[in-house]
């Protein structure tokens, strides 16, 4: 295949309201990242995607833009946000933005004009339908992704309006040329500010046709992002990554291939839609199926062919991945390692989110009053009015809430863990004095330094990029074995993902490269709780 340098590279994920606080209000902005540039830097990342800094009235903390070329008055100024380009570009580390392509805030020019007659020339920027003669939504009516319907009655036209998450979140009418020529403009706007590439959010819903009942992977949408990149990525040789929760092997080969001109790389959720209930979703979760998982791996690595995914634990709006596949207990830090290490050991592009290179955790706030998440609250509210218990609705909160994942970066043991000289505008982890940044530098063997081992093997050792791959005992409930060979090369990665030993025995012999119990002479053996080696099998 096609060999691009993002192949072998890692992207680090940053939230920032979360990420770091340079002016003591207490919400993380643009230039707290520029302060810890170095850090990154030192941690050997090469891409930052950075999650929406773009104005907005925040109902859901940035993905309801109303201004897609100005800065969110909380993050900085444009000029930070130039500053931080070409501050990161000196450190050898390119930006991509985080792009809501889907839906804009219904306090946007397109919306405001929109709505304001059913005359006005941005009227079908947007979705709007008659109500029916009971004066109800069309009949095509699912739940919203944030709870209750798809549809707002908007008063001054007397239609409703379209939207897949909150009621502040219009969805846009991807089928109307100008919107697409309007998107279009902004995305080389941005290219030409000096980033590299985009996150494109939620990307495989902008295809939809509600009429004949289809959301996501809709029958517009590969026309969509192959006009899209070839007025905008392919002559700037953009970095393109799609949040595609609809994603199977099929779909990702047509959206991936670099023949077909359409995206970078995806993210696909299998291994996430495993843990959700059938009904209830993340909100009642199933434990982690380590045999289901396997086979989801293995169906991923050996079909998508010459198409290209990312490799990514958790995310802004996932929970912490230790919590979630690991152990946050006694084996925080061998099962965090471990699933660093599955993870650079993958076919697909590694992104790690913010926290995660030092095994941070879900948080158990007391109160519902202390979460900030408008789909946490939504749904809170719903079910308690359902008549669900409290301690139901809490359980599935302290599992799957997205908030799990935005308390802020704890960097330190000091006071608000040196994420701010003020109150964040969440609150902190309680364990922040045990799990920081500043620790886990002091410590040759921290998790941190795991991590920083593989970014720079994944560098040098092209049998992980690009190697085949080779599921070996799928049946196992302990143990994630697979092989990956390139050429003449060969590796070999052995986890025990469980809290008991494990016994692994291999007709041959190999050389430990990373591990996490010191180092291991041979293959075969007991593995201890956690215990994860990938070893060079040599020529």
């Amino acid at each position: 295949m096609s060999q691009q340098w993002w192949h072998s590279a890692t992207v680090y994920q940053i939230y920032p309201r979360s990420f770091q606080d340079s002016n003591g209000d207490g919400m993380g902005d643009i230039p707290g990242i520029i302060s810890r540039l170095d850090y990154l830097c030192k941690l050997g990342i090469s891409i930052i995607w950075l999650c929406p800094v773009y104005a907005s009235p925040m109902a859901d903390n940035g993905y309801d833009i109303s201004d897609y070329c100005a800065i969110a008055p909380e993050f900085g100024s444009m000029e930070d946000m130039q500053a931080l380009i070409k501050a990161a570009k000196a450190r050898g580390i390119h930006i991509i933005m985080d792009l809501v392509l889907n839906h804009t805030s219904d306090q946007h020019e397109w919306f405001q004009q929109s709505r304001s007659s059913k005359q006005n020339p941005y009227r079908d920027f947007y979705i709007w339908r008659q109500p029916d003669e009971q004066g109800q939504p069309p009949q095509f009516n699912p739940t919203s992704y944030f709870g209750g319907s798809m549809w707002t009655l908007d008063e001054q036209t007397g239609e409703y309006y379209f939207h897949q998450f909150a009621s502040a979140q219009p969805d846009l009418n991807w089928r109307h040329p100008d919107v697409q020529q309007a998107m279009h403009k902004i995305i080389n706007w941005w290219l030409q500010q000096g980033i590299a590439g985009f996150r494109l959010d939620v990307v495989d819903l902008i295809g939809k046709d509600i009429d004949a009942g289809i959301l996501a992977n809709g029958p517009h949408l590969h026309k969509l992002l192959q006009n899209m990149n070839q007025q905008c990525f392919a002559p700037q040789q953009a970095i393109t990554v799609g949040e595609v929760w609809s994603a199977t092997p099929e779909t990702a080969k047509l959206m991936t291939r670099p023949e077909r001109g359409e995206l970078s790389m995806l993210f696909q959720f299998e291994h996430i839609l495993q843990l959700h209930h059938p009904e209830h979703g993340k909100w009642r979760a199933r434990p982690f199926n380590l045999i289901a998982f396997k086979q989801q791996l293995e169906r991923w690595q050996q079909q998508i062919g010459n198409g290209w995914i990312a490799q990514f634990w958790g995310n802004h709006d996932l929970p912490r991945a230790v919590s979630t596949f690991g152990h946050e207990g006694d084996y925080r830090e061998p099962s965090a390692k471990a699933l660093a290490m599955i993870q650079f050991a993958l076919k697909g592009t590694p992104y790690i989110y913010q926290g995660e290179e030092i095994g941070m955790t879900n948080v158990q706030f007391e109160h519902i009053d202390d979460y900030r998440d408008i789909e946490t609250l939504n749904h809170y509210h719903e079910k308690r009015s359902q008549g669900w218990a409290e301690e139901d609705i809490m359980t599935g909160i302290f599992r799957h809430g997205r908030d799990n994942a935005r308390t802020p970066m704890q960097w330190s043991a000091s006071a608000h863990a040196g994420f701010s000289k003020a109150e964040p505008w969440i609150g902190l982890n309680d364990n922040f004095q045990q799990i920081n940044v500043g620790q886990a530098l002091v410590e040759p063997d921290s998790i941190l330094y795991c991590y920083q081992q593989l970014i720079a093997l994944r560098k040098t050792w092209p049998v992980l990029v690009y190697g085949e791959f080779f599921m070996l005992l799928p049946d196992d409930p302990q143990l994630l074995v697979f092989k990956r060979h390139l050429a003449e090369e060969a590796a070999l990665v052995v986890v025990n993902l469980s809290a008991e030993p494990a016994a692994f025995s291999y007709n041959g012999h190999g050389e430990q490269v990373v591990g996490n119990y010191g180092n291991r002479q041979q293959i075969s053996g007991h593995y201890q709780p956690y215990e994860a080696v990938i070893f060079d099998l040599g020529d």
